[in-house]
């Protein structure tokens, strides 16, 4: 998994803010895994893994939930309104399925949330329309101790569409290209404006009518790759899963990845079937990764490659096993293709891997 970073500057910013709420921040960090004392006394620009402010931020959520049930930052991300929401999408066949479900979910909660959701369609274009209201919590979740009290609102709306433009993006396995982004709120800074360009990777404006993000309406059809297996991972560590994809440029070989999933032993999709589900025709998929400099096979490779590692290390599974699962019919397949990836045959990385592994535990 890839390593994000986050200083120790913005653990402490929020443990700062969860302190102006009046909140026991040092039992939200104790929650949290961590140790308050510890953490305030390393030096700001000290980087401390994404993983670890993931679970701060979730168990900050879950305090302020008990001072209210809504909580109105990145969406409700963390909270159990949250959680449930992903649990109702997440078996969706499309993204289109995915957001209207979505829609409707919002909807119920809306007189509890003040959150709004809607999707508009121009031509080829859809808007993913996010509204909120924040007058009847602005005093809970703004105080005025608080640095950024005066810039709440810019903050809760743009939040919000960076977590649906990524939660929608982690759904579909790849980042999802953006033609807009228009925030119903004052700009704050050339700063914060740069930085919600970076994540966005598209021009954002201010002061607009309506706050929306807009992509072409194909990716509707795109497929859902996640499942409930996959979501239980991403609610453990939303936040940090949410910056990976965020980080991420748009890959179709990584889409492509999560469709294959992990067990072959009903046969591999074809590619025909993959540029199916992807909703691309078979020499479109085929351009996307000439240009990522990439194969449909050599991207099977690598997964197989993975998955054999990973089964390899566990010493209760026989080899016939393993090559079943991978989809190889006979085991000499499988011994010549591992041979082909790493260099030596699957019992020889067993026997090395296990071995410094014995070795270690000694």
């Amino acid at each position: 998994m890839q390593y994000i970073g986050v200083n120790v500057a913005s653990f402490m910013k929020l443990v700062d803010y969860v302190d102006s709420l009046g909140l026991d921040a040092e039992k939200i960090v104790c929650d949290a895994g961590m140790s308050l004392a510890e953490l305030s006394v390393l030096p700001a620009d000290t980087v401390v893994s994404a993983q670890k402010y993931s679970k701060l931020y979730k168990s900050s959520v879950k305090a302020m939930q008990d001072v209210h049930p809504y909580v109105p930052w990145a969406a409700g991300l963390g909270s159990d309104a949250f959680e449930l929401l992903c649990h109702a999408v997440v078996g969706s066949a499309t993204l289109g399925q995915a957001l209207d479900r979505a829609v409707k979910y919002e909807a119920l909660l809306r007189p509890l949330s003040g959150r709004q959701l809607s999707l508009e369609k121009s031509h080829d274009k859809i808007k993913l329309v996010y509204k909120i209201d924040t007058d009847n919590v602005a005093s809970l979740f703004a105080p005025e101790t608080w640095q950024r009290a005066q810039s709440y609102e810019t903050v809760a709306v743009a939040s919000g569409l960076v977590v649906w433009h990524a939660f929608s993006s982690w759904l579909v396995g790849h980042s999802i290209m953006l033609s807009r982004v228009n925030v119903g709120m004052p700009n704050i800074g050339n700063a914060y404006t740069a930085s919600l360009e970076q994540v966005l990777k598209t021009d954002v404006f201010f002061n607009a009518a309506e706050s929306f993000i807009e992509f072409d309406a194909s990716v509707l059809d795109y497929r859902i790759v996640q499942n409930q297996e996959s979501l239980q991972e991403f609610l453990d560590l939303a936040v940090y899963q949410l910056s990976l994809v965020e980080k991420q440029p748009s890959s179709v070989a990584d889409a492509i990845k999560q469709l294959l999933g992990n067990d072959f032993s009903s046969g591999i999709p074809s590619f025909t079937e993959i540029s199916e589900r992807l909703h691309l025709s078979e020499s479109s998929l085929r351009r996307k990764l000439l240009k990522e400099h990439t194969t449909f096979q050599l991207i099977k490779d690598e997964v197989r490659c993975d998955l054999a590692k990973q089964y390899l290390l566990d010493a209760t599974l026989r080899m016939n096993d393993i090559a079943e699962r991978l989809g190889f019919t006979e085991l000499s397949s499988f011994v010549r293709s591992f041979r082909h990836w790493v260099g030596i045959t699957p019992k020889a990385y067993r026997d090395q891997c296990l071995g410094s592994a014995e070795l270690k535990s000694g």
